[in-house]
């Protein structure tokens, strides 16, 4: 599943597991990397409380997430909400 995303590498924390996923030279095991990544996943749940933990906003449908997340990032990059006419 994590060969779908194409990445060029990823940041990781070591995690034992990561290697199991993650061919050998993809990953970049950086605490200075993860601290933005991190950063972002806070952000991400700031804005959208159906990807905070333990609320009853929570999502159920995948494709209603990934609506809500794109919605999320092109009013972040472009600060409008795109309305349909």
């Amino acid at each position: 599943m994590v060969s779908l995303w194409q990445c060029f590498f990823y940041v990781t924390d070591g995690y034992k597991v990561y290697p199991q996923y993650i061919p050998d030279g993809d990953q970049i095991v950086s605490k200075t990397y993860m601290t933005r990544v991190e950063g972002e996943n806070t952000r991400l749940r700031h804005y959208l409380a159906r990807l905070a933990r333990k609320t009853l906003c929570c999502s159920k449908c995948v494709t209603v997430l990934k609506h809500s997340i794109r919605l999320l990032l092109h009013y972040l990059k472009f600060g409008e909400v795109p309305v349909p006419a």
